[in-house]
């Protein structure tokens, strides 16, 4: 039997991934039965594209929601490791400044399941993240990206 993928995420990425499931679960899906009861009701099921819209759309949702139970049935919640303050890990927030006169930028690592780069939250798998795993403030870092090397210094971790 193949092993599960185990998916780390904070407390509260566990929760809002939890929220969402029980949206789809108690509104999303009675919203699309009901669309296809009515699209039945339209008549002919061949040529019916409101129906075939309505089907592919409870394809989808019963396909997230499969996903979410994984997801959180696999869930490893990050612990906050205060011995290490300095050093950039998983759940901590790095805050760097690319060098030779970039801008501080602030990134929050998390695993894969809540990130999104429009909150400031980078997966553990990104070449930015990797880069700086296991490194303290003041360490000077060259993350390969997919556009080049970019020299960053971490400033802060927290």
């Amino acid at each position: 039997m193949a092993q599960e993928k185990v998916f780390p995420m904070t407390q509260a990425g566990k929760e809002k991934l939890e929220q969402e499931l029980e949206q789809l679960k108690s509104v999303k899906r009675k919203e699309v039965v009901e669309r296809i009861k009515i699209a039945r009701s339209f008549g002919d099921l061949s040529e019916n594209s409101e129906y075939d819209s309505a089907k592919e759309e409870q394809a989808f949702v019963e396909g997230r929601i499969t996903t979410l139970e994984n997801m959180i049935r696999n869930a490893k919640i990050i612990q906050e490791d205060a011995e290490n303050s300095t050093t950039v890990s998983l759940g901590k927030s790095v805050t760097f400044v690319e060098l030779p006169d970039g801008e501080e930028e602030t990134y929050t690592i998390v695993g894969s399941a809540e990130a999104d780069p429009f909150e400031g939250k980078i997966s553990n798998d990104s070449p930015i993240a990797k880069s700086l795993m296991g490194k303290q403030i003041g360490d000077e870092v060259v993350v390969q990206t997919p556009g080049g090397e970019m020299n960053v210094r971490i400033v802060s971790v927290s």
